[in-house]
């Protein structure tokens, strides 16, 4: 059987709903299988950052990440859409649609062309410890607000990684987190409170297949 494939809209289409002044956080990832922890993150930040949205970016891949098992996008959004079960989420096909890979050139892009909205990036512990190796990191902090979502027990390496130690006087009290949307970049916050351990990589079988859950 061949593997499903999407047809893809104009830009104009992949972007989701938003109006000038929207304060929207940007999931990015593979969602190679989504599930209850993105959507469980996703709600976490919408009260605590009160954010208007919270739009996933499904890649098509991420350069960091082997492509063995990585299932095809229409599959990966099809079940994002069942996961997210949110109206404030909305799941975007959008860097396969423009044509990137890098989540610096994505930022970039969102910036030019939606430039009255007041972006967060967010992510887990988990990548904040590895987001020295990001192409063009500290231009992505200088871009836009960085929301953190504390992963246990990821919490000590990730604040002792090295984008972490270079950012440090940028970082925003917890308690000023409603703030961060409206912050000059580079500003972030490191939120604490999310239990779920639930992760992609997890929820994964030896052969790609997608356990259920």
């Amino acid at each position: 059987m061949k593997p499903a494939q999407i047809a893809l809209p104009s830009v104009a289409q992949a972007l989701p709903f938003y109006t000038n002044g929207m304060r929207i956080g940007l999931l990015g990832g593979s969602f190679n299988p989504p599930h209850a922890a993105h959507r469980a993150i996703s709600q976490f930040a919408l009260k605590r950052l009160q954010l208007d949205r919270v739009w996933w970016l499904l890649t098509p891949g991420n350069p960091l990440k082997n492509h063995d098992g990585l299932h095809a996008l229409a599959e990966r959004a099809a079940a994002a859409l069942k996961v997210a079960d949110d109206p404030r989420i909305d799941v975007s096909c959008l860097e396969a649609v423009i044509g990137t890979r890098y989540t610096v050139d994505t930022i970039i892009h969102l910036r030019r062309r939606v430039s009255g909205v007041h972006f967060v990036w967010i992510m887990g512990a988990d990548n904040l410890a590895q987001f020295h190796r990001w192409k063009d990191w500290r231009r992505i902090a200088s871009d836009v607000p960085i929301a953190v979502i504390d992963r246990p027990p990821q919490s000590f390496r990730a604040l002792a990684a090295p984008a972490a130690q270079a950012l440090a006087r940028y970082r925003l009290p917890e308690n000023q987190a409603p703030r961060l949307a409206d912050q000059q970049a580079p500003a972030w916050v490191f939120l604490t409170g999310m239990k779920s351990n639930l992760s992609s990589t997890g929820l994964r079988n030896p052969d790609g297949s997608w356990r259920t859950v």
